[in-house]
C-alpha cells in the first residue's frame, strides 16, 4: 500500500487543485469527496472511485479498505489530511471520484415525472439545500439552467450532504431545457412575481416541472413567457421574496401532496 507524507508531493498538489479549480475538475473528469458517509452514498449512486486516501489516526486501514474496494488506497499523514479536508468531521477519509455526465439526454424519467428546475443558482449553500429537498421528495430529476457554479465544487458537495449523488442531475441552457420539457410533454410552472396565480390553484398530478430563479433577479423572461403557468407563493409580510430553497420546498411538497404522498 502506498504512503504519502509530504504536502509537496505532485499527486497531493493535483488534489489541492481539484479542490480549488473548476478547470482542473473538468480537465481530469474527477473531484474529491470527503467523509465515509458521503463516499458510501456516492458509490451507491453509481460514482466510480479512483483513489481513497485515509489518515490512520482517525480511519483505520481495515475500514479504508472496505470503503476503497478496488480503488487505489493511499495512507496520508495529518498535514496532508488537513491540507485536503474542508471540514473537521471528514472521518479521516477522502476519495477521488470520476464525475458523471450531466446531459439532459442522460436523464431517465418515470411515466409521471416531477422535476425541479433552478435557473442560474449561484450560492453553493442554496444549491446544496435544493438537492437535499429534491432527495427528500424523491424527485425524478434536478435540472440546473445556465449554471453559475461547477456542481462538483467542494462547497456544493459538502452542503448537499451527499444528495449530489442521490439525485439525477442535468445542466443545460434555459432554451435547451424549455425545448426538452416541451418535447417530453412536461408542464412547467414558473415561480415568479409577474402575471402569476397562486401556486396551490394548479394541478401538479400530471408530468410537471417546477421552476425557480434567484432571489435577486428571479426567472428570466424566456421562462415567464414559455411557462404552462406562472405561479406565486402568497406572502403576508413586507418582503416579496424568500430563500429559493424554501420556495422550492413549498412548491415541491404541494405537488407531492396532490400526488398522494
Amino acid at each position: 500500500m502506498k504512503q504519502i507524507t509530504s504536502v509537496q508531493n505532485p499527486f497531493i498538489k493535483l488534489l489541492v487543485l481539484l479542490q480549488e479549480k473548476a478547470k482542473n475538475r473538468k480537465q481530469t473528469g474527477t473531484f474529491i469527496i470527503e467523509g465515509k458517509r458521503e463516499i458510501e452514498i456516492a458509490i451507491k449512486g453509481g460514482y466510480e472511485l479512483e483513489t481513497v486516501l485515509f489518515y490512520p489516526e482517525i480511519c483505520s486501514e481495515t475500514e479504508a479498505k472496505k470503503i476503497a474496494k478496488t480503488a487505489d488506497l493511499i495512507e496520508i499523514n495529518k498535514d496532508i489530511f488537513q491540507k485536503l479536508a474542508y471540514r473537521d468531521t471528514t472521518e479521516g477519509v477522502l476519495a477521488v471520484a470520476k464525475t458523471k455526465s450531466l446531459q439532459l439526454s442522460d436523464l431517465v424519467l418515470s411515466d409521471n415525472p416531477l422535476i425541479l428546475v433552478a435557473e442560474a443558482p449561484e450560492k453553493p449553500g442554496n444549491i446544496g439545500a435544493l438537492l437535499r429537498t429534491a432527495d427528500a421528495a424523491n424527485l425524478d430529476a434536478v435540472i440546473i439552467a445556465n449554471p453559475k457554479s461547477d456542481l462538483y465544487n467542494p462547497n456544493i458537495v459538502r452542503s448537499s450532504v451527499g444528495c449530489l449523488f442521490t439525485n439525477q442531475i442535468a445542466t443545460a441552457t434555459t432554451d435547451e431545457i424549455i425545448a426538452f420539457l416541451k418535447e417530453q410533454k412536461i408542464n412547467f410552472y414558473c415561480a415568479t412575481l409577474q402575471n402569476s396565480t397562486s401556486y396551490h390553484t394548479q394541478d401538479y398530478t400530471t408530468p410537471t416541472a417546477l421552476v425557480v430563479g434567484t432571489e435577486a433577479t428571479g426567472l428570466s423572461q424566456e421562462w415567464r413567457e414559455a411557462a404552462t403557468q406562472n405561479i406565486i407563493i402568497p406572502m403576508q409580510g413586507e418582503i416579496d421574496s424568500m430563500n429559493v430553497s424554501v420556495a422550492a420546498a413549498i412548491l415541491i411538497f404541494e405537488a407531492k401532496r396532490q400526488r398522494g404522498f
